[in-house]
């Protein structure tokens, strides 16, 4: 039969058998060293511990993640070098060049938090620098690991951590870290209590990493003002990165980069830059491809003016109707 080790003590163990049920029993002479966590195979009769088997998922976690390898280059993301250089430093360095940080004899952080509006770019950011040091990308999103898994989200982070340990150099990017990191309240509900394992979960792995290894984790969140403080002391995600919404300047980069395999007509560029004036970078890529689907309508094969016009109110309006809902349901 195979069980689960909860506790080892000596020549005995703590196992958890199938039915959930917990046992103390002996271990064979000849077993491998266990530790908690290690699944065995026991003797059906007396329990006996034979032999260890590892560590099996009981969840298969590659199921419920996002794992890739992303393409993403520094040169796909406009308007954002201050971030873009603050990204670098604090992860792509220290898995690039880990001996800087040894001759020096300083740690860098485990970790970043990219806060910012939606659409901002935070998600690139953290694709691009898993694409520059060859890392995999493994994305989880907080809000659906407590809805989905209610009892096994603790679970399921120490299987996302152990995941990232067998990919390394992997980059763990935790969208939505709000829904499983906001400031703790009065454990009332058994959602509430979930969220809380969850959450302690994260944090022990965190704490559990070496300072000079090749896992990193980003979190991002739209809501830094509910962050519960303890993941942002320092050795965890202590480095906080703002990613605001595209300023003139940026704005005109981010069309630059989606619009240099467009085939456009004359366009006052300047003019859509200027009217383009609160949109995310997330937006302004909407736009660029909704200008084309006008200019396909018309049968033209090439985009005008009115198109990129026509395109930012489609936008605006999607915006307002998005807010919309989310404010009256």
């Amino acid at each position: 039969m195979i069980c689960e080790v909860r506790e080892v003590r000596g020549s005995q163990a703590v196992i958890k058998i199938p039915n959930g049920n917990q046992f103390l029993v002996e271990v064979a002479a000849d077993c491998d060293k266990l530790k908690q966590g290690d699944h065995v195979l026991v003797e059906q009769k007396n329990l006996v511990v034979i032999r260890r088997i590892g560590h099996q998922r009981r969840h298969n976690v590659e199921k419920f993640v996002i794992v890739e390898k992303p393409r993403v280059s520094w040169g796909d993301i406009g308007g954002m070098d201050a971030q873009i250089n603050e990204v670098r430093e604090v992860i792509e360095l220290p898995l690039v060049r880990p001996e800087l940080f040894e001759k020096v004899g300083i740690e860098p952080p485990k970790g970043i938090l990219l806060q910012g509006p939606p659409g901002t770019g935070k998600t690139l950011l953290a694709k691009a620098v898993a694409a520059s040091t060859n890392s995999t990308f493994i994305e989880i999103v907080g809000s659906e690991l407590v809805q989905k898994f209610i009892g096994e989200g603790a679970k399921m982070v120490k299987e996302v951590f152990q995941l990232a340990r067998e990919r390394a150099p992997s980059i763990i990017f935790i969208d939505e870290l709000d829904s499983i990191a906001a400031r703790r309240i009065e454990l009332g509900t058994s959602g509430e209590r979930e969220v809380q394992r969850t959450f302690m979960q994260l944090l022990a792995e965190i704490d559990g990493f070496e300072n000079l290894g090749n896992v990193k984790i980003i979190g991002c969140t739209n809501r830094k003002d509910i962050i519960d403080p303890a993941i942002l002391r320092p050795g965890r995600l202590e480095r906080q990165i703002s990613v605001p919404l595209p300023d003139r300047d940026s704005r005109k980069e981010i069309f630059d980069i989606h619009t240099r395999r467009m085939s456009i007509d004359t366009v006052n560029l300047a003019k859509v830059i200027d009217l383009s004036e609160g949109l995310s970078g997330a937006d302004i890529r909407s736009v660029c491809t909704e200008a084309g689907y006008f200019a396909i309508r018309d049968e033209r094969v090439k985009v005008l003016f009115e198109d990129f016009i026509r395109a930012i109110d489609k936008i605006r309006q999607s915006d307002e109707e998005q807010g919309y809902r989310q404010m009256f349901g």
